[in-house]
């Protein structure tokens, strides 16, 4: 890649060239677009291969909440494979502890 191309914008610069007119997106084709569509090019894109057959039915839309920093003492282990898939680890400490509890209050209900 020839790093003498690339641009940056800010949202805010990227909002005024929409204002202006400078907006590129065919927007009548992506709207005539159908699921079968969307699909085939989901199924061609490399990016979309692991997640293309998962069961989205039963995700659920997660809004942030605001969080209470504590200190915690867990296992070398746990620490270590949470660590071990990058960054954000303590995001998804805090999802797995969310999942449980979660099904905690199903099965008591």
């Amino acid at each position: 890649m020839n790093k003498t191309h690339i641009v940056k914008y800010s949202a805010e610069d990227i909002q005024e060239k929409i204002g202006q007119g400078e907006d590129f997106t065919d927007w009548q084709r992506v709207n005539a677009l159908r699921d079968a569509d969307i699909e085939r090019a989901m199924r061609d894109d490399p990016d979309w291969q692991e997640f293309i057959d998962i069961d989205w039915s039963k995700a659920e839309m997660v809004y942030p909440k605001k969080k209470k920093a504590i200190s915690i003492r867990l296992d070398d282990d746990i620490v270590d494979y949470f660590q071990s898939s990058g960054k954000g680890y303590q995001t998804r400490i805090n999802a797995v502890l969310r999942h449980f509890l979660n099904e905690q209050k199903r099965l008591t209900k």
